[in-house]
Protein backbone atom coordinates (compact mmCIF):
# COMPACT_ATOMS: atom_id res chain seq x y z
CA UNK A 1 0.00 0.00 0.00
CA UNK A 2 2.98 2.17 1.20
CA UNK A 3 4.70 1.31 -2.28
CA UNK A 4 1.59 2.38 -4.72
CA UNK A 5 0.47 5.38 -2.08
CA UNK A 6 4.00 7.05 -3.01
CA UNK A 7 4.02 6.42 -6.66
CA UNK A 8 0.75 8.32 -7.06
CA UNK A 9 1.58 10.87 -5.11
CA UNK A 10 5.44 11.72 -6.69
CA UNK A 11 3.17 11.56 -9.89
CA UNK A 12 0.74 13.83 -8.14
CA UNK A 13 3.60 16.12 -7.80
CA UNK A 14 4.75 16.51 -11.40
CA UNK A 15 3.23 19.73 -11.89
CA UNK A 16 5.45 21.36 -9.22
CA UNK A 17 8.40 19.57 -10.63
CA UNK A 18 7.71 20.29 -14.73
CA UNK A 19 6.50 24.08 -13.97
CA UNK A 20 10.18 24.51 -12.45
CA UNK A 21 11.45 23.57 -15.41
CA UNK A 22 9.38 25.92 -17.64
CA UNK A 23 11.43 28.22 -18.74
CA UNK A 24 13.02 25.18 -20.84
CA UNK A 25 11.38 23.70 -23.94
CA UNK A 26 9.15 20.82 -23.56
CA UNK A 27 11.28 19.00 -26.05
CA UNK A 28 14.26 19.24 -24.70
CA UNK A 29 13.10 18.12 -20.83
CA UNK A 30 11.13 15.42 -22.58
CA UNK A 31 14.58 14.27 -24.17
CA UNK A 32 16.70 14.86 -20.59
CA UNK A 33 13.97 12.39 -19.21
CA UNK A 34 14.64 9.86 -21.71
CA UNK A 35 18.37 10.02 -21.85
CA UNK A 36 18.37 10.10 -18.15
CA UNK A 37 15.85 7.61 -17.69
CA UNK A 38 17.74 5.17 -19.52
CA UNK A 39 20.52 5.45 -17.39
CA UNK A 40 18.74 4.62 -14.11
CA UNK A 41 17.26 1.67 -16.09
CA UNK A 42 20.10 0.10 -16.59
CA UNK A 43 21.61 0.95 -13.17
CA UNK A 44 18.94 -0.82 -12.07
CA UNK A 45 18.82 -3.81 -14.40
CA UNK A 46 22.56 -4.30 -13.76
CA UNK A 47 22.03 -4.07 -9.87
CA UNK A 48 18.97 -6.95 -10.37
CA UNK A 49 21.19 -9.11 -12.96
CA UNK A 50 19.02 -8.65 -15.09
CA UNK A 51 21.47 -7.34 -17.96
CA UNK A 52 20.56 -11.16 -20.11
CA UNK A 53 16.56 -10.61 -19.80
CA UNK A 54 17.64 -6.85 -21.68
CA UNK A 55 19.49 -8.39 -24.27
CA UNK A 56 17.03 -11.10 -24.83
CA UNK A 57 14.32 -8.66 -25.71
CA UNK A 58 16.52 -6.52 -27.65
CA UNK A 59 17.10 -9.52 -29.55
CA UNK A 60 13.76 -10.54 -30.02
CA UNK A 61 12.18 -9.06 -32.74
CA UNK A 62 8.38 -9.45 -32.25
CA UNK A 63 9.16 -8.23 -28.67
CA UNK A 64 11.69 -5.23 -30.02
CA UNK A 65 8.87 -3.71 -32.02
CA UNK A 66 6.27 -3.74 -29.68
CA UNK A 67 8.19 -2.04 -27.01
CA UNK A 68 9.57 0.12 -29.87
CA UNK A 69 5.50 0.93 -30.76
CA UNK A 70 4.90 1.18 -26.73
CA UNK A 71 7.78 3.82 -26.84
CA UNK A 72 6.66 6.12 -29.04
CA UNK A 73 3.54 6.26 -26.73
CA UNK A 74 4.76 7.21 -23.81
CA UNK A 75 6.98 9.75 -25.53
CA UNK A 76 3.73 11.60 -27.23
CA UNK A 77 2.55 11.04 -23.24
CA UNK A 78 5.06 12.61 -21.30
CA UNK A 79 5.98 15.16 -24.06
CA UNK A 80 2.18 16.40 -24.18
CA UNK A 81 2.36 16.60 -20.15
CA UNK A 82 5.16 18.48 -20.04
CA UNK A 83 3.84 20.97 -22.92
CA UNK A 84 0.90 21.61 -21.02
CA UNK A 85 2.01 22.36 -17.45
CA UNK A 86 4.88 24.45 -18.88
CA UNK A 87 2.34 26.38 -21.16
CA UNK A 88 -0.38 26.62 -17.89
CA UNK A 89 -2.44 23.91 -19.14
CA UNK A 90 -2.14 21.53 -15.80
CA UNK A 91 -5.70 21.40 -15.01
CA UNK A 92 -6.23 20.18 -18.05
CA UNK A 93 -3.67 17.43 -17.98
CA UNK A 94 -5.25 16.43 -14.93
CA UNK A 95 -8.66 16.28 -16.68
CA UNK A 96 -6.99 13.83 -19.25
CA UNK A 97 -5.46 11.28 -16.62
CA UNK A 98 -9.17 11.14 -15.20
CA UNK A 99 -10.54 10.51 -18.88
CA UNK A 100 -7.98 7.84 -19.05
CA UNK A 101 -10.52 4.81 -17.51
CA UNK A 102 -12.39 5.68 -20.29
CA UNK A 103 -10.37 5.16 -22.99
CA UNK A 104 -8.75 2.19 -21.63
CA UNK A 105 -12.53 0.85 -21.33
CA UNK A 106 -12.90 1.68 -25.14
CA UNK A 107 -9.62 0.31 -26.20
CA UNK A 108 -10.48 -3.46 -24.34
CA UNK A 109 -14.00 -3.12 -26.64
CA UNK A 110 -12.11 -2.27 -29.52
CA UNK A 111 -9.46 -4.48 -29.45
CA UNK A 112 -9.24 -7.12 -26.47
CA UNK A 113 -13.18 -8.04 -27.09
CA UNK A 114 -13.80 -6.98 -23.95
CA UNK A 115 -17.91 -6.66 -22.94
CA UNK A 116 -18.44 -4.13 -20.22
CA UNK A 117 -21.70 -4.32 -18.17
CA UNK A 118 -24.54 -2.06 -18.27
CA UNK A 119 -23.09 0.41 -15.45
CA UNK A 120 -19.30 0.74 -17.54
CA UNK A 121 -21.47 2.10 -20.54
CA UNK A 122 -23.25 4.53 -18.33
CA UNK A 123 -20.03 5.76 -17.16
CA UNK A 124 -18.78 6.35 -20.55
CA UNK A 125 -22.11 8.34 -21.26
CA UNK A 126 -21.58 10.32 -18.45
CA UNK A 127 -17.69 10.61 -19.13
CA UNK A 128 -18.32 11.66 -22.86
CA UNK A 129 -21.22 14.29 -21.60
CA UNK A 130 -18.06 15.75 -19.49
CA UNK A 131 -15.99 16.06 -22.66
CA UNK A 132 -18.59 17.52 -24.40
CA UNK A 133 -19.09 19.81 -21.83
CA UNK A 134 -15.63 21.01 -21.77
CA UNK A 135 -15.66 21.08 -25.49
CA UNK A 136 -18.60 23.74 -25.36
CA UNK A 137 -16.74 26.04 -22.62
CA UNK A 138 -13.54 26.12 -24.72
CA UNK A 139 -15.05 26.58 -28.33
CA UNK A 140 -12.72 23.23 -28.67
CA UNK A 141 -11.92 20.17 -27.30
CA UNK A 142 -7.88 20.62 -25.67
CA UNK A 143 -5.82 18.15 -27.23
CA UNK A 144 -4.25 17.39 -24.28
CA UNK A 145 -7.17 16.13 -23.05
CA UNK A 146 -7.22 13.97 -25.87
CA UNK A 147 -3.30 13.29 -26.31
CA UNK A 148 -2.65 12.21 -23.38
CA UNK A 149 -5.12 9.62 -22.38
CA UNK A 150 -5.06 8.32 -25.96
CA UNK A 151 -1.77 7.51 -25.71
CA UNK A 152 -1.08 6.59 -22.37
CA UNK A 153 -4.05 4.08 -23.35
CA UNK A 154 -1.76 2.67 -26.37
CA UNK A 155 1.34 2.39 -24.32
CA UNK A 156 -1.00 -0.26 -21.34
CA UNK A 157 -2.75 -1.81 -24.79
CA UNK A 158 0.75 -2.69 -26.66
CA UNK A 159 2.75 -3.51 -23.26
CA UNK A 160 0.09 -5.92 -22.65
CA UNK A 161 0.28 -7.45 -26.34
CA UNK A 162 4.12 -8.01 -25.12
CA UNK A 163 5.23 -10.48 -22.63
CA UNK A 164 8.47 -8.82 -21.19
CA UNK A 165 9.52 -7.85 -17.26
CA UNK A 166 7.63 -4.32 -16.88
CA UNK A 167 11.45 -2.98 -16.13
CA UNK A 168 12.96 -4.38 -18.75
CA UNK A 169 10.21 -3.62 -21.04
CA UNK A 170 10.72 0.57 -20.14
CA UNK A 171 14.72 0.07 -20.05
CA UNK A 172 13.94 -1.17 -24.24
CA UNK A 173 11.85 1.65 -24.42
CA UNK A 174 13.96 4.24 -23.03
CA UNK A 175 16.98 2.32 -24.79
CA UNK A 176 15.11 3.07 -28.50
CA UNK A 177 14.38 6.31 -28.06
CA UNK A 178 17.75 7.70 -26.19
CA UNK A 179 19.31 7.86 -29.60
CA UNK A 180 17.21 10.65 -31.02
CA UNK A 181 17.38 12.19 -27.63
CA UNK A 182 20.80 12.48 -27.15
CA UNK A 183 21.13 13.45 -30.97
CA UNK A 184 18.55 16.24 -30.47
CA UNK A 185 20.07 17.56 -27.17
CA UNK A 186 23.76 17.67 -28.48
CA UNK A 187 22.91 19.81 -31.34
CA UNK A 188 21.30 22.20 -29.11
CA UNK A 189 23.00 25.79 -29.84
CA UNK A 190 25.57 25.99 -26.47
CA UNK A 191 24.99 22.86 -25.25
CA UNK A 192 21.28 23.75 -24.43
CA UNK A 193 20.13 24.01 -20.96
CA UNK A 194 22.49 21.34 -19.20
CA UNK A 195 25.39 23.78 -20.18
CA UNK A 196 23.57 27.11 -20.27
CA UNK A 197 21.18 27.51 -17.26
CA UNK A 198 21.60 27.80 -14.07
CA UNK A 199 22.95 25.43 -11.54
CA UNK A 200 19.26 24.62 -10.06
CA UNK A 201 17.80 23.94 -13.71
CA UNK A 202 21.15 21.40 -14.15
CA UNK A 203 19.78 20.03 -10.88
CA UNK A 204 15.93 19.92 -12.10
CA UNK A 205 16.80 17.88 -15.73
CA UNK A 206 19.19 15.34 -14.38
CA UNK A 207 16.66 14.64 -11.71
CA UNK A 208 14.42 13.80 -14.56
CA UNK A 209 15.40 10.31 -14.59
CA UNK A 210 15.06 9.20 -11.21
CA UNK A 211 11.50 10.96 -11.25
CA UNK A 212 10.27 9.11 -14.11
CA UNK A 213 11.67 5.35 -13.04
CA UNK A 214 11.12 5.70 -9.56
CA UNK A 215 7.77 5.83 -9.17
CA UNK A 216 7.19 3.47 -11.81
CA UNK A 217 9.11 1.08 -9.50
CA UNK A 218 6.97 1.57 -6.76
CA UNK A 219 3.95 1.28 -8.48
CA UNK A 220 5.06 -2.08 -10.00
CA UNK A 221 5.56 -3.40 -6.34
CA UNK A 222 2.77 -2.43 -5.01
CA UNK A 223 0.29 -3.20 -7.47
CA UNK A 224 1.44 -6.53 -7.55
CA UNK A 225 0.81 -6.98 -3.92
CA UNK A 226 -2.93 -5.02 -3.30
CA UNK A 227 -6.42 -6.32 -5.05
CA UNK A 228 -7.78 -5.00 -8.76
CA UNK A 229 -10.10 -2.86 -6.35
CA UNK A 230 -7.29 -1.00 -4.32
CA UNK A 231 -5.00 -0.03 -6.66
CA UNK A 232 -8.33 1.27 -8.53
CA UNK A 233 -9.34 3.15 -6.55
CA UNK A 234 -5.66 5.00 -5.49
CA UNK A 235 -5.03 5.45 -9.35
CA UNK A 236 -7.36 8.95 -8.78
CA UNK A 237 -5.14 10.07 -6.31
CA UNK A 238 -2.49 11.34 -9.32
CA UNK A 239 -5.00 13.84 -11.06
CA UNK A 240 -6.62 14.79 -8.01
CA UNK A 241 -3.62 15.88 -6.31
CA UNK A 242 -2.48 17.56 -9.95
CA UNK A 243 -5.96 19.33 -10.39
CA UNK A 244 -5.70 21.18 -7.09
CA UNK A 245 -2.19 22.10 -7.56
CA UNK A 246 -3.06 23.59 -11.16
CA UNK A 247 -5.47 26.01 -8.79
CA UNK A 248 -4.14 26.48 -5.58
CA UNK A 249 -0.79 27.06 -6.18
CA UNK A 250 -0.06 27.25 -10.04
CA UNK A 251 -2.93 29.86 -10.14
CA UNK A 252 -5.01 28.47 -13.04
CA UNK A 253 -8.46 29.52 -12.78
CA UNK A 254 -11.51 26.78 -12.70
CA UNK A 255 -14.54 28.00 -14.27
CA UNK A 256 -18.13 27.34 -12.79
CA UNK A 257 -18.59 25.03 -16.47
CA UNK A 258 -14.99 23.32 -15.37
CA UNK A 259 -16.52 22.57 -11.52
CA UNK A 260 -19.32 21.12 -13.33
CA UNK A 261 -17.03 19.01 -15.87
CA UNK A 262 -15.13 17.54 -13.21
CA UNK A 263 -18.07 16.60 -11.17
CA UNK A 264 -19.39 14.76 -14.02
CA UNK A 265 -15.94 12.95 -14.69
CA UNK A 266 -16.35 12.15 -10.68
CA UNK A 267 -19.94 10.32 -10.91
CA UNK A 268 -18.81 8.68 -13.92
CA UNK A 269 -15.64 7.30 -12.53
CA UNK A 270 -18.20 6.49 -9.38
CA UNK A 271 -20.25 4.39 -11.50
CA UNK A 272 -17.50 2.83 -13.30
CA UNK A 273 -15.89 1.42 -10.16
CA UNK A 274 -19.11 0.20 -9.12
CA UNK A 275 -19.06 -3.32 -11.26
CA UNK A 276 -15.27 -3.61 -9.82
CA UNK A 277 -15.79 -3.81 -6.85
CA UNK A 278 -18.92 -6.23 -6.78
CA UNK A 279 -16.99 -8.42 -8.29
CA UNK A 280 -14.00 -8.71 -6.35
CA UNK A 281 -16.37 -8.36 -3.34
CA UNK A 282 -18.07 -12.12 -4.85
CA UNK A 283 -14.83 -13.59 -5.34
Amino acid sequence: MLAALSAYVIWGLFPLYFHALAGVTAIEVLCHRIVWGAVVCLLLLAGRGKLGDLRAALTGRRTLLGLAASGACISINWGSFIWAVSVGRALDASLAYYVLPLVMLLLGVLFLKERPGARQWLAIAVMAAAVALLTYDRGELPWVVVAVPISFGLYGLARKLVAVDAMVGVTVETLLLTPFAAAYLLTRSGGGALVMDTFDIKALLLGCGPLTILPLVLFTYGARRLSLSTAGVLQYINPTMQALIAVAVLGEMLTRLQMVTFALIWTGLAIYSIPARTRVAQG
